[in-house]
């Protein structure tokens, strides 16, 4: 492929300009927030695993459940025993920890138990929709398009306990989940968020045009859903009442990147961001359409290898809890620890914090 002139100078110029940018964050000290996660507690997976995305007790309150990197679904049964095997998403498992290689062996994103089935649904970033039965080894395919566009990137999920109902998010029309920087970086709107109705079978477009919609939560009555937008640092409400407005109302602007989002018992929703906003990345989406287009030209090892270096040096994550309003009740963040990184999501269970991350090979308690 040949690189125009104008890429060249671009791509010259690149390295100095990061330069630059990196002087200005130097500049920038982040606000004086509770820094109460740098107390968490780490149980690290089975050797070899990383990236405990989502988390999820089943009806009996036992767990967490997770998926991991290679394609399983792990179950947590205490410090005695330790971590076993619950489920795969795929017969033609590999327990492959190549990111090339997960639309093969699956990446198990969002999870949730169907409380009076006792199903775990998976949002599995390259088979679709899935469920576990229990008892059953392998999860089973259910929803794989809507509207006769297959699911590309499904990512978080919610389920109505009173009806059975799932919601959940396909992030993006264009590209997969090993190229989800290049959803940023293009400034992508093809994401959606679904539901699906186990009874009928009917799967329903409930919005379009989203920008990396992730995870998904459903309030407390039911009556209307969160999405974290994730390109765009902010919170969606959704009301799913009959003769309500159905376009995404902006619930609140956020200080970093949202993964997750779920429910708190306490009130409120906790929202997983797995770092904060930095002046890279805003100068990266300020850039023209034409040279972010030329930038996802380039190597993607290269493109990643690049912003996950700006992320460890300046992408404290954060969880935070909101009201249904918008309202910050809690802000909880982590300098420059080992355990909290690149959080996706904070599971409250029994007065304790669990934390999932993308990429870390442990999960992350904190005792409230």
């Amino acid at each position: 492929m040949r690189i125009s002139s104008k890429l060249q100078c671009f791509l010259a110029s690149f390295s100095i300009i990061i330069s630059i940018v990196e002087r200005c964050n130097a500049l920038t000290s982040p606000a004086i927030i509770d820094d109460h996660l740098s107390a968490t507690a780490a149980i690290p997976l089975p050797a070899g695993v990383t990236g405990p995305e989502s988390l999820a007790f089943d009806p009996d309150g036992e767990g967490p459940y997770t998926g991991v990197s290679d394609g399983r679904i792990l179950k947590w049964q205490g410090e005695e025993l330790g971590w076993m095997e619950y489920a795969v998403v795929t017969p033609q498992h590999l327990g492959s920890q190549e990111v090339k290689k997960e639309h093969i062996c699956g990446r198990p994103l969002g999870l949730q138990f169907n409380k009076m089935t006792r199903d775990l649904y998976i949002a599995d970033a390259y088979f679709g929709l899935m469920i576990v039965s229990e008892g059953d080894k392998f999860a089973k395919q259910i929803v794989t398009q809507a509207q006769n566009t297959p699911l590309k990137f499904t990512n978080g999920l919610d389920i109505d306990q009173d009806t059975g109902i799932v919601y959940f998010t396909d992030s993006s029309a264009r590209f997969q989940r090993r190229e989800n920087i290049l959803i940023e970086i293009s400034g992508d709107k093809t994401g959606r968020v679904l539901s699906y109705n186990p009874q009928n079978k009917a799967v329903r477009v409930l919005l379009n045009g989203l920008s990396y919609p992730n995870g998904v939560a459903l309030s407390k009555d039911g009556s209307f859903l969160l999405i974290a937008e994730t390109s765009t640092c902010r919170i969606l409400r959704y009301r799913l009442q009959p003769n309500k407005d159905k376009r995404a109302q902006v619930l609140t602007q956020l200080p970093g990147y949202p993964d997750n989002v779920k429910p708190s018992p306490r009130g409120g929703f906790w929202v997983a961001h797995y770092e904060r906003k930095s002046k890279f990345m805003e100068w990266v989406m300020s850039l023209p359409t034409w040279v972010r287009e030329y930038i996802i030209l380039l190597p993607l090892d290269v493109i990643t290898k690049i912003f996950y270096k700006f992320s460890e040096w300046h992408g404290e994550p954060l969880a935070m809890r909101v009201s249904g309003e918008g309202e910050v009740l809690e802000l909880l963040e982590d300098f420059g620890g080992e355990i909290v990184k690149y959080i996706s999501e904070v599971e409250e269970h029994n007065a304790t914090l669990w934390i999932g991350s993308v990429v870390m090979p442990h999960v992350g308690i904190y005792k409230l």
